[in-house]
């Protein structure tokens, strides 16, 4: 597994975010955390990037333990719900940020930037700025800027939320036929179950800070595991899936 949370044990104020979380992800696969919200799905998400420590338990990267290791030095793309792009730098400019705190040179940075406006399919937006793009534009450039640094790990946080539904469903494949391209291992979290479906190969439901069933769409949906499980998938998933199979 090249990430894997075990006995994974997270509180704040009494609550339990994460309560004894056990999953594994395998190289190269685009999973979705789908659930409900206060689920725990994003607090799994966040320890995975470093951005808080479990109370107890471990997390492996490539199998090594990361807990106390800082996010920045784990290896990890992060694409945020709001795109969180500087305003005032221009694209190529925002694309280029990480690469220019790994004091990259200017030619190595130029290089990288034209190569990932050509993965985005924006060549030629370089000077554009993030008030002059549209939402989908704006979330490819969040998506090449956390690519640039050539992380082992791309995290993102509900990456369609702020997107209108029509630009949202173009996304998704966008983004998955985009990540097998490129082949990184990927996690991403939603509460939209058409979202997780479509687009991941791995879905990990979560529910009270549990981990109810890991499994490909298919099995989830042919043989939900739990009572959640089974009251939570929509119907019409399930139906799908029966009829596909016969």
């Amino acid at each position: 597994m090249y990430v894997e949370m075990k006995n994974i044990y997270k509180t704040f104020d009494g609550f339990h975010a994460s309560d004894n979380v056990n999953f594994g992800i395998e190289k190269g696969q685009l999973a979705a955390l789908l659930g409900p919200s206060g689920s725990g799905k994003t607090t799994i998400l966040r320890m995975i990037a470093g951005l808080d420590v479990p109370d107890s338990g471990d997390i492996l990267i490539n199998g090594m333990r990361v807990n106390n290791l800082p996010g920045s030095k784990r290896g990890i793309g992060f694409v945020f719900q709001n795109y969180a792009l500087f305003r005032y730098m221009t694209v190529a400019d925002n694309i280029a940020f990480g690469l220019k705190i790994q004091k990259k040179s200017k030619a190595e940075i130029k290089e990288r930037v034209d190569e990932l406006l050509e993965l985005i399919a924006m060549p030629g937006l370089g000077k554009r700025f993030p008030h002059q793009l549209s939402g989908g534009q704006r979330q490819r450039v969040a998506f090449a800027r956390a690519l640039a640094p050539n992380p082992q790990l791309l995290l993102l946080d509900e990456p369609f939320a702020a997107i209108d539904a029509k630009v949202r469903r173009e996304l998704r494949t966008w983004l998955r036929d985009m990540i097998q391209r490129v082949g990184i291992t990927s996690i991403f979290v939603t509460h939209d179950q058409e979202e997780a479906m479509e687009v991941a190969n791995t879905i990990i439901i979560t529910n009270q800070g549990r981990v109810e069933q890991i499994g490909a769409p298919e099995e989830i949906c042919r043989n939900p595991e739990t009572e959640f499980v089974s009251d939570f998938i929509d119907s019409k998933y399930l139906e799908a899936m029966k009829w596909r199979n016969g």
